[in-house]
């Protein structure tokens, strides 16, 4: 068990025991913006998935500022992640969560920040910080979105007896080993990717479960954010609901095939794009190994996969379109 595990485990313990009183904890919400919020989806749907008790939420930080769930207080846990610990929205989140006397909970890198004052408990994650984001010598166990998750399995585990604890943290043993691994596997995949589409104004991605917000992630904040790309993530479940009218021999797809309980709907649109599309780009986590991690908790580790094999693509891209990564037209620089 790593640092943020130990010290995660350790603050559930604390708290249900302080709320034991009062009924326990009965609801987890997951708070964040951007990136921080889509890496949040995994323990998000680990808990709608594995908990018959504890309600649980995925929210955008301003929005849960303005419509607030009328349950949230002193039988609740917020996690909210917040990489610098300077995003307006998050600060002012978690401290109502100071407020309405609920635990807080803080993900965040930088060990000081305007943020870490509202937290019961501040977890400082892993981050690639080298200059291109590209050594991949991290420990991927400690990440945020495992972080977050490490919160949400403890929690369930705590209160009702998670079957698959040890699994799970036998996939947390094996995640850094699988990412290094893939991120090798694609590299020239990437090169040719950044080539291909270099010129696209328009890219869609697509995923569905767990890892939908890594899919969530690239879109809003690599092509959309980094790359000034026009683009929207479509849930391969809803696909065939509207979104697949769009579908020719020139839009561009960049498609995840999970591994767990919703590879089907994935596999359901690779089928149709193989047969109505020409440009797709396809992320299989079985072929990127992570069907190594067991059946049971595999669907919990997609996102920490697929979040950590874009960035090869993502930099190869930039290099191809002359567009650092790190330009922006309005963020930081215009009051917004």
């Amino acid at each position: 068990m790593n640092k943020q595990a130990e010290q995660i485990k350790t603050a559930v313990e604390e708290t249900l025991a302080k709320t034991e009183s009062i009924g326990g904890v009965k609801q987890l919400y997951f708070v964040g913006c951007g990136g921080s919020l889509g890496a949040l989806y995994p323990a998000k749907t680990f808990v709608e998935t594995e908990s018959s008790t504890i309600k649980t939420g995925w929210y955008n930080s301003n929005e849960f500022l303005h419509a607030t769930p009328k349950d949230f207080g002193p039988n609740s846990m917020i996690v909210l992640a917040c990489h610098k610990g300077n995003t307006p929205e998050t600060i002012k989140a978690a401290a109502l969560g100071k407020e309405k006397g609920a635990t807080v909970i803080l993900l965040t890198w930088l060990e000081e920040s305007e943020i870490i004052q509202y937290g019961d408990y501040v977890v400082h994650y892993e981050f690639d910080a080298s200059p291109d984001h590209l050594a991949g010598d991290i420990d991927y166990a400690g990440e945020k979105t495992l972080c977050a998750l490490y919160v949400a399995v403890e929690l369930v585990n705590q209160t009702e007896s998670y079957a698959n604890y040890d699994k799970f943290a036998e996939g947390v043993d094996r995640i850094t080993a699988v990412i290094r691994k893939a991120r090798k596997h694609v590299a020239q995949r990437a090169l040719d990717f950044a080539q291909e589409y270099k010129d696209d104004k328009f890219i869609y991605t697509m995923a569905s479960g767990a890892g939908f917000g890594a899919a969530y992630m690239e879109s809003i904040c690599i092509f959309q954010e980094m790359q000034w790309i026009n683009s929207a993530v479509i849930h391969t479940g809803e696909y065939f609901h509207g979104p697949f009218e769009v579908t020719d021999a020139d839009v561009p797809f960049v498609i995840q095939i999970s591994e767990g309980s919703t590879r089907e709907l994935d596999e359901r649109a690779l089928r149709f794009l193989n047969k109505y599309a020409k440009r797709i780009e396809t992320l299989d986590a079985k072929e990127l190994g992570l069907s190594t991690i067991d059946s049971s908790v595999v669907d919990y580790f997609n996102h920490s996969l697929f979040n950590n094999v874009y960035p090869i693509y993502n930099h190869a891209l930039a290099d191809a379109t002359k567009h650092p990564l790190t330009t922006r037209r309005y963020m930081w620089k215009v009051e917004y």
